[in-house]
């Protein structure tokens, strides 16, 4: 049936399957996820001419909450409402938590109760950007996949090492979704609206939104190594990838050498012609590279985090990161 071509039956439709939808924003959530989860269900209520989908904003004490550029947005209910409304005809369909930046700030023991209530009164739970973090602590994603931005992914995976995490655009598990932030937001939002409402109508929000598409949730979340480091040349992207696989355990040249069929000399040609630099220099930075997003992302030790990152001592560890990036692990930390 052709929504558009039928309004009455459409009006109806909405009226007994519409979608009512809390998005619950933390300090310094990510305002792109936020804008690119909300603004599809707007198109598609025009599109539609009713309102089928239909959403409310909370935060931890119902004020407003300033998003990680700086923008402040107003509330309309708080998390004590909120747990009110669940045993209420105000009860939503969807819940989604909106975070960002610096996520361990929000745990809260009031947050995770919430949190946990939502799943079980039946209301479908969802997490934007690095709000996965949030529902792992909350014990919400064991046995359940999930997607998280790349930057947090290797702080998430230490955190919890339980969880099935993914770099996916997005991960629709069951009533468990999660998406990477960032524009992957509209992508699961379009999914949701193909199931509720049909292929046609999302074709009509992606030409409203000038998207020529719904990504595939397992399309990549960061652009090829070829395009991100504007290197062309087969073998030194596979030296690289097989580098970036292997980080905790770091592999010897010799090692990496066979499994690219190269000799040693010949990858440390390549990297000085291709990288100017030689390739143990190049694995090191990685590693300090992957150090960096865990102290920045996460709140491991420092000497755990030395050990996931292949150093044999918080001492040695400490040394190169100062080399490195002029400072200690702690200074960077702080």
């Amino acid at each position: 049936m052709n929504l558009m071509e039928n309004p009455s039956s459409t009006s109806s439709s909405a009226g007994q399957n519409s979608r009512a939808i809390v998005f619950y924003l933390v300090e310094n959530f990510s305002m792109i996820a936020f804008a690119t989860a909300i603004e599809p269900l707007r198109i598609a209520n025009r599109m539609l001419g009713v309102e089928y989908y239909s959403w409310r904003l909370a935060s931890m004490d119902g004020n407003p909450v300033t998003a990680s550029n700086g923008v402040e947005v107003a509330i309309e209910t708080s998390l004590k409402q909120e747990r009110e409304n669940l045993s209420s005809s105000r009860r939503p369909s969807n819940m989604f938590l909106c975070s960002g930046m610096n996520v361990e700030e929000a745990v809260n023991r009031s947050l995770f109760a919430y949190i946990r209530e939502n799943k079980n009164s039946g209301v479908t739970v969802g997490g934007l950007c690095t709000a996965a973090f949030l529902l792992a602590a909350a014990g919400l994603l064991k046995g359940k996949k999930c997607a998280i931005h790349w930057e947090n992914l290797p702080g998430f995976a230490e955190n919890f090492p339980e969880v099935e995490v993914y770099a996916d655009l997005y991960e629709m598990d069951g009533n468990i979704w999660t998406c990477a932030g960032g524009t992957a937001a509209l992508d699961m939002m379009l999914s949701m609206i193909e199931e509720d409402l049909g292929e046609e109508l999302v074709n009509r929000v992606c030409e409203q939104a000038l998207t020529d598409r719904v990504r595939n949730p397992n399309d990549r979340q960061r652009l090829p190594l070829r395009a991100r480091l504007g290197v062309q040349n087969a073998k030194v992207l596979s030296v690289i990838e097989y580098m970036e696989a292997n980080i905790a355990e770091p592999l010897q040249l010799v090692e990496i050498a066979d499994f690219v069929g190269l000799s040693r000399r010949q990858i440390e040609r390549l990297f000085q012609q291709h990288m100017g630099r030689s390739p143990a220099r190049y694995y090191l930075e990685i590693r300090l590279d992957r150090a960096r997003h865990l102290l920045m992302q996460s709140t491991m030790a420092v000497v755990d985090v030395a050990i996931a990152c292949g150093f044999v001592s918080a001492s040695h560890f400490s040394k190169c990161y100062r080399e490195m990036y002029g400072k200690s692990p702690l200074q960077e930390r702080t």
